[in-house]
This record gives structure tokens, C-alpha cells and sequence, in this order.
């Protein structure tokens, strides 16, 4: 299985990139998975609907331009279906059975996700109704997707 995760931002917290280091090199038994990061797009602290729309339409274009046709997308997003880890563990399951090798998670900027990215994913998923800096949510994410294996495979792993 080849999952990509497609993030916006460069990730500067070194704790942050010291733990999704430390799950990634986990998932190596399990997967391929690469980190694709795009740029964010500049913009003022204080934006009006219009200027964060036109904001997140560009970090989208960004975002698709890297996600190839016969991709399975995944957005995180806080309206998405929320579910367990064992949920997500039995979709990973499904969609490999189903000859789905390509997935890609996407995790969008500050703002959220665009319209675009929205209508192009497959399905949107919610970690909570509670909001993440979406540089924490790579960690969160890898980790989730380190235990969807474990738990596929029936291997312990804490609770």
C-alpha cells in the first residue's frame, strides 16, 4: 500500500517532526508512506469570507496538482465522519482489499481545506469537533494509521 500524506505548511516544531519521524520509520513493515508538503499561502492575520476562500482555493490547487487520478482521498476535515481508531483500521483493510493501493490523507492549512479538495476526496474524516493545529494533526495522524496496522494485523500495541 502506498498512503501519501498531503499537508500544507512546513513543519518547524522539531518535537512534532521527531514523533511523525519515529512513526514513520514504524510503518515501514507495513507501508510505503511519504510526507508531501505544499506551500501555505501568505495572508494577513485579520481576512474577510472572500479573502479566505481565495486563500484556501490556492493552497487546494496546490494540493491537487499532487494527488494523481487513480488515488483514493481521504480529507481531514472537522465536518468529516468521525470514528475509531478500529474504524479506520477496517477502511484501510477494505480499501486494500478492494485494490485501492494509493491513498492519500490530506490535511489542509490554518484556514481548512478548499471546496475543490473537498469534491475531489473520497471521503472526509473528523479526528474530533475539536480543532488541531494541523502541524500537530501529522503526528496524530501517523500515529492513527501506525495503529490501524497493528490492529489489522492483530499485533499488540498499548490502549
Amino acid at each position: 500500500m502506498n498512503i501519501s500524506i498531503i499537508t500544507v505548511g512546513k513543519l518547524k516544531e522539531k518535537y512534532l517532526k521527531q514523533g511523525i519521524e519515529e512513526y514513520l520509520k514504524r510503518l515501514t513493515a507495513y507501508a510505503k508512506v511519504d510526507v508531501i508538503e505544499v506551500a501555505d499561502e501568505k495572508a494577513p492575520e485579520e481576512l474577510s469570507e472572500l479573502e479566505m476562500v481565495q486563500v484556501k482555493q490556492k493552497e487546494g490547487e496546490r494540493i491537487l496538482a499532487k494527488i494523481s487520478q487513480d488515488t483514493y482521498v481521504i480529507a481531514l476535515a472537522i465536518q468529516g465522519k468521525l470514528g475509531s481508531s478500529e474504524d479506520l483500521a477496517e477502511s484501510l483493510d477494505k480499501l486494500a482489499t478492494y485494490g485501492k493501493s494509493k491513498i492519500a490523507f490530506v490535511i489542509g492549512g490554518s484556514l481548512g481545506i478548499s471546496e475543490e479538495v473537498i469534491k475531489r476526496s473520497n471521503e472526509q474524516l473528523s479526528f474530533s469537533r475539536m480543532t488541531f493545529p494541523h502541524q500537530l494533526m501529522r503526528l496524530i495522524l501517523v500515529e492513527q494509521i501506525y495503529r490501524a496496522f497493528r490492529i489489522n494485523r492483530n499485533e499488540p500495541y498499548h490502549k
